[in-house]
This record gives structure tokens, sequence and C-alpha cells, in this order.
């Protein structure tokens, strides 16, 4: 088992101990609830960082913003277990989206 497909596997041990009846029971509506939780830890990983140039700056706690970046990763892993996606597919789309990125850069996009 490699590392991507033990963190998958992990999540879905996780997911069946936190399961809910409140967690939606259709595949859009479970993707739109964890697109929600990714952006509000995505926040909370931003408020760790100076980004408010009016404030007095702060130390940047690079432990707590791994921790928020887990948080992300949580809720990133499940969505590709909601979308039925292995490590495989993972890597399969990333390979594919990481060519048009390096493509689009090479035309200025």
């Amino acid at each position: 088992m490699d590392k991507l497909e033990k963190l998958i596997e992990m999540q879905r041990n996780l997911a069946s101990v936190l399961a809910s009846s409140r967690y939606p029971s259709k595949t859009e509506e479970r993707i739109s609830l964890l697109c929600t939780a990714i952006t509000h830890e995505a926040i909370e990983l931003q408020r760790l960082t100076n980004w408010k140039w009016w404030k007095k700056p702060t130390e940047f706690d690079s432990e707590e913003a791994k921790e928020e970046l887990i948080d992300i990763w949580h809720f990133v892993l499940q969505a590709t277990i909601e979308l039925d996606m292995t490590a495989d597919d993972v890597v399969k789309y990333y390979s594919k989206k990481n060519e048009i990125n390096k493509k689009r850069k090479k035309m200025n996009y």
C-alpha cells in the first residue's frame, strides 16, 4: 500500500467512526458540504498569516499551520472517497492537470 492509499484508507476508517445521519445522502450534496469545509479550513490557515496589512504583524506559527493544512487534507481525502477515486486516479488526474498548467504557463495564460 502506498502512502496515498494509506491516507485514503485512514480517512475511510475515520469517516465510519464519524458517521452521522446529518451527512447528506446524495454525492453532490456531500461534495458541496466538503467544499464548504475545505473553504473554512483554508480561511483558518490564512488567518495564521499576516495578510491583514493594517494590523501589526505576528510571528507565523508553522506548527499550527500544518495542523490546519491537515484539516484540509481530511476533507480533500473524503471528497476523493466520495468521488470513488483511487490513489491511481489522483495521480492520473493530477498529472493531467499539471501538464495543462505547464502549457498554460508557456502560453502566458
